[in-house]
């Protein structure tokens, strides 16, 4: 009776080969699953992820909310100057126009940094002179202009540009990067927002009487 209990005990060469087996196709599972993870977590990135078209096409109805806001205190304060929006003279970015408009116009800073940008964040009622917003400014409209443009997200420079004329980064690198390489929004003077693709889709020559600011 011992002998055979000892001989049902015996793990043979069968025995091994069938834990080898269990064992390499347990390893061979994992790397599928790691493999598998590693796909999803890809196609999530360039569906969904900061610089897909989805991501951003979201962050642009946003960053068009934050240009209406922006365009309510603009028009507070044309109305207290002569219809005129700020200006600052030999005023080299935005910021510095803008900022006359913070805490007396608005106190939510916020509404400077694009949603789309990595640009950091205002605290509220902070002056925005010597910080970094996201929006270039077309000083020297007034709300008689009302064709005019008067901001947009951040440009590739401060030129004056055709129809067809690159506008927006369309690589995903700075400068004009607000939105990746999907293009900007534009807000005119009659406070109407447009998106728009990497490359104008009308002329933004700038008359002799207004300068673009890039921030």
């Amino acid at each position: 009776m011992l002998r055979l209990n000892l001989r049902g005990r015996h793990n043979g060469p069968g025995t091994f080969r069938r834990r080898a087996s269990l064992f390499s196709s347990a390893a061979f599972s994992l790397i599928e699953l790691l493999v598998c993870l590693a796909v999803m977590l890809i196609l999530f990135t360039m569906l969904w992820g900061f610089s897909s078209p989805s991501h951003q096409a979201r962050e642009k109805q946003h960053c068009q909310e934050n240009l209406q806001k922006i365009f309510l205190a603009l028009e507070i304060y044309a109305n207290d100057n002569q219809a005129d929006f700020p200006v600052v003279p030999n005023a080299e970015k935005s910021e510095q126009p803008l900022d006359l408009l913070v805490p007396k116009y608005t106190v939510d800073t916020s509404i400077f940094i694009c949603p789309g940008s990595k640009d950091s964040p205002i605290p509220n009622g902070d002056s925005i002179q010597n910080r970094k917003i996201s929006y270039a400014y077309y000083m020297g409209r007034s709300s008689k202009d009302t064709n005019g443009l008067l901001m947009s997200d951040q440009q590739i420079n401060t030129a004056s540009k055709a129809a067809g004329d690159l506008v927006f980064s369309d690589t995903g690198k700075p400068p004009g990067n607000n939105h990746h390489k999907f293009g900007g929004n534009f807000l005119f003077c009659d406070g109407h927002v447009e998106a728009n693709p990497s490359r104008a889709a009308f002329s933004l020559v700038i008359t002799q009487s207004v300068v673009l600011l890039n921030p």
